[in-house]
């Protein structure tokens, strides 16, 4: 296979938009079934498929937020009036938000664990295929990832899990690199 000098920079230099820097336009339903179909091209010992997507377009997000908003202050009814529209606004700005659901069942041969991996890929293919369609992406996880009543209320069934969700949109600022990793300080050479 040919070197993909393109490519090898778009990796070089990809990053998150916080999702307070995501607005319309979003992508139309056809840019829709093009993300998930390039978000779901990930590895999947046993052809398993072990994940699903959840979308929450329109007026979707916002109700979404209602509904969490109500979970947290059951849950915590010290909550003010302002953290309790921060969750009602959970789900916004960015015009798509794609819940990504590990469906990892047991398997004679693939681990549960290595499934949940999958379903991670997804999660960052579908950044990569937002980013190649020329709007931005960020992967987030909140408490309602983990919450077994949110999950559900947001679409996971029984044995499932979000492991995320991954908010796109129009970047509505300029997109910065941030310090990264030294190389010398995690990697290593296993020697026998």
């Amino acid at each position: 296979m040919p070197a993909n000098p393109a490519l090898r920079d778009y990796l070089l230099t990809r990053r998150s938009v916080g999702q307070a820097f995501l607005a319309e336009p979003g992508p139309t339903p056809e840019e829709m079934k093009t993300l998930f179909t390039i978000a779901t091209r990930v590895p999947d010992h046993g052809k398993l498929a072990p994940w699903r997507l959840v979308t929450f377009t329109g007026d979707a997000r916002r109700a979404a937020g209602e509904k969490l908003a109500e979970i947290a202050k059951r849950r915590r009814p010290e909550l003010d009036d302002a953290s309790l529209e921060n969750e009602r606004r959970q789900f916004l700005p960015a015009p798509l938000v794609v819940g990504v659901i590990s469906t990892a069942k047991p398997h004679v041969k693939i681990p549960e664990f290595e499934q949940l991996l999958s379903a991670g890929n997804v999660a960052f293919n579908l950044e990569h295929a937002a980013y190649a369609l020329g709007f931005a992406a960020s992967w987030t996880t909140r408490w309602f990832t983990f919450d077994e009543e949110a999950a559900a209320m947001l679409g996971a069934k029984e044995g499932e899990r979000f492991i995320g969700f991954v908010h796109i949109g129009t970047p509505t600022i300029a997109i910065e690199d941030r310090p990264r990793p030294d190389l010398s300080e995690i990697v290593t050479e296993w020697r026998a």
